[in-house]
């Protein structure tokens, strides 16, 4: 399914469904580090129900499952939702292909609703009151990010600067460490009651990185299957170039925590 939006990459539509193959193999990459920050945080264990939104493989659901809750997963994207399963195939995690604004499940159903790199593609205002009806009392939004840091890391910086050369409309590119940015609608109904930014170095070899670079939104999920190639190309050379065979690239990490307020 094609998304276009004019706030994301200038209104280039894009399709994470055709990339999904590459997704599910190449980004799952989320350091062991990350879950521990949200398991502390007393969130996504045994005894709560969860529902992730923006699902795509599954990434967070299937990471998480062995802390014990009870996982539901949603995403745009029959592909994704598709790879998802095959990925869980063994784990008891319900998945729906379905657009977060058009979620219903009961009133006060889940304790923890997730978000996990994709916020900021939802409508806010239709959204917002959906998930505060589903969330429990004093239930909690967790909304999570990771990016690669161009300005720090060389390799991510000129990875990113050949996805500008394809895609020069691109608004993934010159990332640097912020908190996560919640929309003002959402005070309506939930209060902050956490946030955190950390550093991570991730993993790579050239092949993993470079999957995980087409896996991305600027290039994969929105270009041609000819822009595609080429970039390919293009990248792998960099790649003999400019990287060793095994390599970490710094990212950083994100966190925002807010709880539905007891009264709307």
């Amino acid at each position: 399914m094609n998304i276009a939006n004019e706030s994301i990459d200038g209104g280039k539509p894009f399709d994470w469904g055709r990339t999904s193959l590459d997704y599910a193999k190449f980004r799952d990459i989320y350091p062991q580090l990350s879950y521990d920050k949200i398991i502390n945080r007393r969130l996504c264990i045994a005894g709560q129900k969860v529902l992730d939104l923006g699902t795509g493989t599954g990434v967070l659901p299937r990471n998480l499952y062995r802390y014990g809750a009870e996982w539901t997963g949603t995403d745009i994207s029959e592909n994704q939702i598709k790879q998802a399963r095959i990925l869980s195939k063994d784990m008891k995690i319900d998945y729906y292909a379905v657009a977060a604004e058009q979620i219903r499940f009961p009133d006060n159903y889940f304790d923890v609703i997730t978000a996990c790199q994709c916020f900021w593609y939802f409508d806010h205002e239709q959204l917002m009151p959906n998930l505060s009806r589903m969330l429990k009392c004093g239930g909690r939004l967790l909304v999570l990010y990771m990016a690669w840091l161009p300005y720090e890391d060389r390799i991510a910086g000129a990875s990113e600067k050949l996805v500008l050369k394809y895609n020069p409309q691109w608004s993934g590119a010159g990332e640097t460490i912020h908190p996560i940015e919640i929309p003002a609608c959402y005070l309506e109904n939930f209060e902050r009651t956490y946030h955190e930014e950390y550093l991570l170095k991730v993993p790579f070899t050239r092949e993993s990185w470079h999957g995980r670079m087409k896996a991305c939104r600027g290039i994969g999920a929105s270009l041609t299957d000819e822009e595609i190639s080429l970039w390919e190309g293009e990248h792998r050379e960099l790649l003999e170039r400019i990287a060793p065979p095994q390599f970490d690239v710094l990212h950083y990490g994100a966190i925002a925590e807010l709880r539905r307020k007891s009264s709307r």
